[in-house]
């Protein structure tokens, strides 16, 4: 499959956009709950409470604790031993959220350098063993494309002025997503979802924050 827009995300998180700072800061105040400025904070499971350095990088805003909160709610059952997959990664809320929450093994991907490095701190600073951290810092296509493993529970949460998410999804259903496995994609409401998804995937659970729309796809095993 042709990454097409996928492909064209380049190594940086930054937004194709004119806009001043104070208008691409809007993803941030739409998601809930917003962040104090440079942390995130876990919310439950063995960290709780620990706060995370989130890098000063535009575009790069963290899903807030509402979202977060709702999304492992829809998770409670699924993490524990799962195989996940933080694709965009940012700040790494979700993927070090899901190993608090005793995921096997989360695989974080980031390409902006800065943002790469505070993730590698962030590792270090709450001892997450190598074996269940995975960190590489390059963008989603190029990732995916030399990607052979398959992931229980899988984080789309690209910048929304992208418009990844969909596309992001039909690459995944190529490969990538275990049978009964799922794909958090979070995206602005007026972004439409495709009436057809591919890959078996349908919506589990949805949830409108403001001008964010939370969705968790489920795919059904293929025979």
């Amino acid at each position: 499959m042709a990454f097409s827009r996928l492909a064209q995300h380049p190594t940086t998180v930054t937004p194709p956009s004119n806009r001043s700072r104070n208008q691409r800061q809007g993803k941030s105040d739409r998601k809930g709950n917003r962040n104090s400025a440079g942390q995130v904070r876990i919310i439950a499971g063995q960290w709780r409470g620990r706060k995370l350095a989130v890098a000063d990088v535009d575009g790069l805003r963290p899903t807030g604790d509402r979202v977060r909160e709702t999304l492992f709610n829809w998770l409670q059952p699924l993490v524990a031993g799962s195989r996940c997959l933080d694709l965009f990664a940012g700040s790494g809320a979700l993927g070090f959220e899901a190993l608090s929450r005793q995921a096997s093994r989360v695989t974080l991907v980031e390409p902006n350098g800065r943002a790469y490095a505070v993730l590698q701190q962030s590792a270090e600073v709450l001892g997450v063993p190598k074996s269940r951290a995975r960190l590489v810092q390059g963008s989603a296509e190029h990732f995916l494309s030399g990607n052979s493993d398959e992931y229980d529970i899988v984080f789309v949460d690209p910048p929304f002025d992208y418009e990844l998410q969909w596309e992001t999804l039909a690459v995944l259903a190529s490969a990538h997503v275990a049978d009964n496995g799922h794909v958090y994609i979070e995206s602005p409401t007026a972004q439409a979802m495709p009436e057809n998804l591919p890959g078996g995937f349908h919506v589990h659970k949805e949830k409108v924050f403001g001008d964010v729309h939370a969705r968790l796809l489920a795919r059904e095993a293929i025979m």
